[in-house]
Formats: structure tokens, C-alpha cells, sequence
């Protein structure tokens, strides 16, 4: 072979480009009740500022942050009554967009209107829809509503957010199809791998254990332990994941949240919590304390990942394996909601099924257990 043969055959990296536009869809942007405290709100997403406020009955709002009489910023007014007062000259809006009044003045101009944002509020969640075309959520994207969680069959949720710069939120979604990368960053052992596309969801089916000496995630501090996984993101942005962690002959059921929103192209707030479904003889407070457990563990394998984006290259013809799972077709799935609605393809939404073969990672990862612990005796 000769070098410019050897130099052909050699692979570039496409980075391309992040887009510059934001998903189609419903974004989480935090626990309802954190909004609830009289206070109004400043969030950055989607390239610009919003401000979130309740009103006198609890019903939360989101604006665009900034007045539409000479600038003001809502978010560093006050709540009165209904309204959110901005700060420079204390104009009135209200959660319609609406200008109720204007204290100073003998008319409140009939135009002053400003922008407002669809939101819902679904399993303690405030969720907030965006739209480049300005289009209204279908019912059938909505967000399920979790069975028994407004009955108190749950604990509270615990929540973390971190702001993640010089990544977008492809990176996450990415690791939907990924079965490696949880041998190798976040130390799991799956023996089971599926994914599962159709229409706005994509599905992350696994059944795993981990390692004796490294418990992450929603893990048991108990040896045998093994966790089983069936995860949903609903939209570009939301998944919910239900997870049983069984243990000593015991099994509870939780349920994950692990969504983001975006601040600008290249840089997403990342979030996640967890809540535990009460068995027989769980306190409410040892429910929180094993929420609590597995969200700390969460995070360790979150900071993992943001290491690596941190550090990685953007790329769009990643070089693969079968094992490595359907990347290429995980990303004509997310593409649905970076499109306009009348250029979404069959092929975007189309039902698509893959299981993951495992049997070689895990017969690898012990051999290379065994042989470490052969060399260091």
C-alpha cells in the first residue's frame, strides 16, 4: 500500500455545525413549586430571557423578560395581584401578556401587549412548549402524566440542574443508542440493550448490574443488585424513565427525569431528579432519603458525561460498529424537530426497533477484570 493509497482510506472528522434554531417541543424548565414563592423568575433559554411568576392562585406564567415600554426587566420587579410590575416605570402585565395598567397614566395603550409562552404544568413539573413557527402543542405530545403521583404515592422530587457551555443537546440525546459508553464512563454492565423509535418518542430499553466495587446511579449500596430501565424521551428534550432496582429480594420502583432546555447553540441547562413509589413500611422520610441516594448517584455518571463533551469534537459521521447501536438513525429521528412541520419525513417518525448485542462487551470487560487482578497478585 502506498501512502497516498493509505492516506485516502484514512477517515476525516465532519464536525458541521450546531443548529441555529431551537427544537420543536416541550422543554422542562424546572419543579413547579420552586416557581410558587411570590417571586418572579428569570430563565435564559432559547437564545433570549423569560421571566416565570404565579399569579394569586398559584397558575404560573412565563413572558419575555423584558418590558415592552423602555426595557425594563420583569424578573427584578414584583408580583402584584395578577400581574408582574416591572421595575423601571411599574407597568402591570398580565399572565395573557397584557397590560393592565399603567399607574402614572390616564390610558393603558391598547396595543401594549407582550409575548407570552404555552405552558403545562404535568407531574410537579412546569413545562414550557417552543415553537419556530409559532405553532400550539398537539394533545397527543403531550407529556403522560405518572399513575398515582398526584395522589401521594410518591415522594417529593429531588432536583439538580447544571448549566452545560460548549455542547448542544444532541450530545445527550446521543447517548440514547450508546451501550458502550456505559461500560466505560459510567461503569454499568448491560445485558440487555433496545431501542425503540416511533414518532415523537425514542426509547432506551436496558437491563443492567454494576460492578462490585463502584456503585453509581440508581444502583443499590447491596451486592447482586440489578437495575432494569425503560426510558422515554417524549419530544426532543423530556425523558422519563421508569426503573426498578432490585436487591435482597426486594424491588422499588422510580421514576427519572432527565431533560434539558437550551440556552443558546452551544450550551443547554441540564436537569434531573428522581422520586421513589412507597412499598409497605417505607416512611415518607426514608422514600426522600433513597430519592435523595440515587439522584447524588446520577450526578456522578452526569459529571462523567460533561467530561467528556467537554473535551470531545462535534461530529457527524461518526465511525461505528453494530454494537455500537443505530446513532445515524437516532439523529433522523431528533432532526424532526429541528424542521419546519411540513418538511417532517416518514423516515423521521417511522416505527424502528434494535436491540444491542451485549454478550461481547461483558465477556471482555471480565476478561479484562480477571487479568488485572491476575497481574496485581
Amino acid at each position: 500500500m502506498t501512502i497516498e493509497q493509505e492516506r485516502i482510506e484514512i477517515r476525516d472528522i465532519e464536525a458541521g455545525d450546531n443548529p441555529t434554531r431551537f427544537a420543536r417541543g416541550w422543554h422542562c424548565i424546572g419543579r413547579a413549586a420552586d416557581f410558587r414563592d411570590g417571586k418572579p423568575h428569570q430563565v435564559k433559554a432559547f437564545g433570549t430571557q423569560l421571566v416565570v411568576f404565579a399569579d394569586s392562585k398559584g397558575e404560573l406564567h412565563v413572558l419575555d423578560a423584558f418590558c415592552r415600554h423602555m426595557g425594563g426587566n420583569l424578573a427584578r420587579g414584583e408580583i402584584k395581584g395578577d400581574t408582574i410590575a416591572c421595575p423601571f416605570h411599574d407597568w402591570r402585565w398580565n399572565g395573557q401578556g397584557r397590560c393592565e395598567a399603567v399607574p402614572y397614566a390616564r390610558r393603558t395603550p391598547k396595543l401594549a401587549r407582550t409575548r407570552t409562552w404555552t405552558t403545562m404544568v404535568r407531574n410537579g413539573m412546569l413545562m414550557l412548549w417552543h415553537c419556530p413557527q409559532g405553532s400550539q402543542p398537539p394533545p397527543e405530545l403531550a407529556i403522560p402524566e405518572i399513575e398515582g403521583y398526584e395522589d401521594g404515592e410518591w415522594s417529593e422530587w429531588t432536583w439538580t440542574s447544571i448549566l452545560v457551555e460548549g455542547s448542544h443537546c444532541r450530545e445527550i440525546v446521543d447517548n440514547v443508542v450508546d451501550m458502550a459508553h456505559f461500560f466505560y464512563v459510567h461503569y454499568q454492565m448491560p445485558e440487555y440493550f433496545k431501542n425503540v423509535f416511533d414518532g415523537h418518542m425514542a426509547g432506551q430499553h436496558m437491563r443492567s448490574y454494576g460492578r462490585d466495587d463502584i456503585k453509581t446511579g440508581v444502583q443499590m449500596d447491596l451486592p447482586e443488585a440489578q437495575t432494569i430501565s425503560d426510558a422515554y424521551y417524549y419530544g426532543p428534550s423530556f425523558m422519563l424513565d421508569t426503573i426498578w432496582t432490585v436487591a435482597d429480594g426486594t424491588t422499588v420502583e422510580s421514576k427519572l427525569i432527565n431533560c434539558h432546555y437550551p440556552v443558546t447553540n452551544n450550551s443547554f441547562v441540564l436537569q434531573f431528579g428522581t422520586i421513589v413509589k412507597k412499598i409497605e413500611g417505607m416512611s415518607d422520610e426514608q422514600a426522600a432519603e433513597m430519592a435523595t441516594l440515587f439522584t447524588d448517584g446520577l450526578e456522578e455518571q452526569f459529571q462523567q458525561d460533561i467530561e467528556i463533551w467537554k473535551h470531545k469534537s462535534r461530529i457527524e459521521n461518526p465511525l461505528l460498529t453494530e454494537e455500537d447501536g443505530p446513532i445515524y438513525q437516532l439523529r433522523r429521528w431528533y432532526s424532526q424537530f429541528y424542521v419546519d412541520l411540513e418538511d417532517v419525513t416518514e423516515d423521521m417518525t417511522a416505527r424502528f426497533e434494535f436491540e444491542v448485542d451485549t454478550e461481547r462487551a461483558l465477556e471482555n470487560w471480565h476478561k479484562e477484570v480477571e487479568e488485572n487482578l491476575s497481574s496485581s497478585s
